[in-house]
């Protein structure tokens, strides 16, 4: 690709990460579950969560093909069935639907095995690595298949998890002074987004799997 293309690309997969990870629309999940630690301990489950979530997607990005081929799974298959979950996620969003964590907060005696339990889960995924997300970062890395391509993915995600980690570390400074209009503002504005991408994945999945056949 041109130095045009790849910023382009670029783009395109920020914002797709962007929509996927809603670092901004996941704050009151983070507020809620994290709300009875010190501040010390929620840096730390910040910390931890994003570290678990770029793990898991720089795995599959590099190795998910290979994953693939080891059960039987076809690419068309898991974008067809990640297009769905993405979709499910983005109509939620849109309609601005709670999130279990919300109904369900997690208590327990023992703090830090809490604290250390819902970095890796929920959080960590499928919060932020989940089926979606890991499904979208092969696609943006099967859409280019070489190194450089592979490197621009990860190395965005990457940024993504920074971004991540710096709101959720301000999280609660930032829930006293935006207006939760606001919020419910962003978070209906990436399910729109991820409900356009999950339509996309489910077009590529489609004409893949057609492609297979012919």
């Amino acid at each position: 690709m041109v130095l045009h293309d790849y910023w382009l690309h670029g783009f395109t997969v920020f914002m797709g990460f962007f929509a996927m990870l809603n670092p901004v629309g996941n704050l009151p999940v983070f507020i809620s579950m994290v709300s009875e630690f010190d501040a010390k301990t929620q840096r730390k489950v910040a910390l931890r969560s994003v570290v678990v979530a770029f793990i898991i997607i720089a795995i599959f990005s590099i190795f998910g093909h290979i994953i693939f081929r080891m059960f039987g799974i076809t690419l068309p298959a898991f974008q067809i069935a990640g297009g769905l979950i993405v979709f499910v996620m983005g109509y939620n969003l849109l309609n601005a639907k709670e999130s279990m964590h919300h109904q369900a907060p997690i208590r327990r005696k023992d703090m830090e095995k809490a604290a250390e339990d819902m970095s890796i889960t929920p959080l960590g995924t499928p919060l932020l690595a989940g089926p979606g997300t890991i499904s979208a970062a092969m696609n943006f890395v099967g859409a280019e298949k070489s190194i450089t391509n592979a490197a621009l993915v990860i190395g965005i995600f990457a940024l993504m998890c920074a971004v991540t980690y710096l709101l959720f570390i301000s999280s609660q400074k930032l829930a006293s002074r935006v207006n939760p209009g606001i919020l419910k503002a962003v978070t209906r504005i990436m399910g729109l987004i991820l409900s356009v991408i999950a339509i996309q994945m489910l077009i590529s999945g489609i004409e893949g799997t057609v492609h297979m056949f012919k």
